[in-house]
C-alpha cells in the first residue's frame, strides 16, 4: 500500500500538464472496464457523460474518468482520453464499433495567473491525450496534472490521493482534485479540518487546536461576497475492488461524499462544483448492508484524507502575487 489511488489493483493514474498555461489534466485508467456511478453536490458542476452514469441508463462500465482544468474548456480532456483508449481497442461495443466510455469532471483555474491566450482551440484534448498515455503506477501528488492550477480560499490547492483497507480486507482509495471555494485548514492556521483522520503524519501531523475561536470559524471563501459559480470545484474518484452493481457505486460516492465536508469549510456551496466519482473492480464480494456501509465509511474518511494531501503537498504557482502554498508557512 503506496496511499495512492493505485492500491487498487487495475488501476493506472497518468498526468499532463502546462507551466505556462498552469493548468493540466488526470486521467484515471481501467485495465478492465469498471463499474461507475456519480454523485454531485456543489452548486455550479462541469462533467462529461454524467447522464450515462445514471441508474436508469444502459452502460454500467466506464474505461477511463477524466479530471481537468480548464472549466468547460477542460471537458476536452475527456475525448484524448477516449481517443487514446480507441488506439488501444478499448471500449463499449455496439456491433464492430467500439466506443470508449470516459466520463469526467472539471474545475475552474482559468484566473491563476496562468497564460489561457491558447488561440482558437483549447489545448485540454492533447493532455488528456498525454495524460492516458502516460498513466501508471507512480503519479505525482500536489500542483501536477488536474492539481496544478487549483487554488483553495487560503492555500494554493493540488491533487491529493489517500487508501485504506476494511476490516474485511477489501481496499478503498481516492483521488481528489482540490480547488473549493472553501479552506481545508481550520482559519489561517497549519491545521487541517480533516486532521482526525490522519494516518501516519500524511499531511504534516499537526492535529487540531486545542480550542476553535470565532475567527477559526468565521466563512473564508475565495473572493469574498463576489465569488461567482465558475470559480471553484472539488473533484475527485473514489475506487474500490469490491463487487458492486451500479446502483451500490451510487450509494458508495453518495457516503464517500461525506469526506468533503470533513475536510472543506464551507463546502457544497452555490459556488462549487463537487463531483465525486465512485468505481468498483469487481474483485471481492462484500455484504450488501454492513460491507457497503463499512466500505462507505472508510472510503469517506479516505477523502477527506486525500483533501488534506492534496492542499499539503502543493507548491505555489510562479506567478506574481499567486496564493502561497501550505509548506510555504508551515512546511
Amino acid at each position: 500500500m503506496k496511499n495512492l489511488l493505485t492500491d487498487i489493483a487495475g488501476v493506472r493514474v497518468g498526468h499532463a500538464d502546462d507551466a505556462e498555461l498552469a493548468s493540466g489534466a488526470t486521467a484515471i485508467v481501467f485495465d478492465e472496464p469498471a463499474v461507475a456511478a456519480i454523485d454531485i453536490r456543489g452548486g455550479g458542476p462541469g462533467t462529461r457523460e454524467d447522464a450515462l452514469l445514471g441508474l436508469a441508463n444502459t452502460v454500467e462500465r466506464v474505461d477511463a474518468i477524466a479530471l481537468s482544468g480548464g472549466s468547460a474548456f477542460g471537458i476536452e480532456t475527456g475525448g484524448g482520453i477516449q481517443a487514446w483508449l480507441a488506439e488501444q481497442g478499448r471500449g463499449f461495443r455496439v456491433r464492430e464499433a467500439l466506443i470508449p466510455i470516459v466520463p469526467g469532471a472539471i474545475l475552474f483555474d482559468l484566473l491563476n495567473g496562468g497564460d489561457k491566450a491558447w488561440g482558437r482551440f483549447a489545448p485540454y484534448r492533447d493532455l488528456g491525450y498525454a495524460a492516458a498515455a502516460s498513466a501508471g503506477r507512480e503519479f505525482a501528488l500536489g500542483s501536477a496534472g488536474a492539481g496544478l492550477g487549483a487554488t483553495t480560499a487560503t492555500f494554493k490547492g493540488g491533487l491529493g490521493s489517500a487508501s485504506a483497507v476494511t476490516s474485511s480486507g477489501v481496499k478503498v482509495a481516492a483521488l481528489i482534485a482540490v480547488n473549493a471555494v472553501g479552506s481545508a485548514t481550520v482559519g489561517d492556521g497549519p491545521w487541517f479540518w480533516a486532521a482526525p483522520f490522519e494516518v501516519g503524519g500524511e499531511f504534516g501531523g499537526r492535529g487540531l487546536p486545542d480550542k476553535f475561536t470565532d475567527d477559526m470559524l468565521k466563512m473564508r471563501i475565495k473572493g469574498g461576497p463576489a465569488a461567482t459559480e465558475r470559480e471553484n470545484t472539488t473533484i475527485g474518484v473514489v475506487v474500490t475492488d469490491a463487487v458492486l452493481s451500479k446502483p451500490q457505486a451510487k450509494r458508495l460516492a453518495m457516503i464517500a461524499h461525506t469526506g468533503f465536508a470533513r475536510a472543506i469549510y464551507p463546502v457544497h456551496a452555490p459556488t462549487d462544483g463537487d463531483v465525486l466519482f465512485a468505481a468498483a473492480t469487481c474483485a471481492k464480494p462484500i455484504d450488501p448492508i454492513v460491507g457497503l456501509t463499512e466500505l462507505g465509511m472508510v472510503a469517506a474518511n479516505v477523502v477527506a484524507r486525500a483533501i488534506a494531501r492534496g492542499v499539503y503537498s502543493a507548491t505555489a504557482l510562479p506567478f506574481p502575487g499567486a496564493q502561497p502554498a501550505w509548506k510555504d508557512r508551515f512546511g
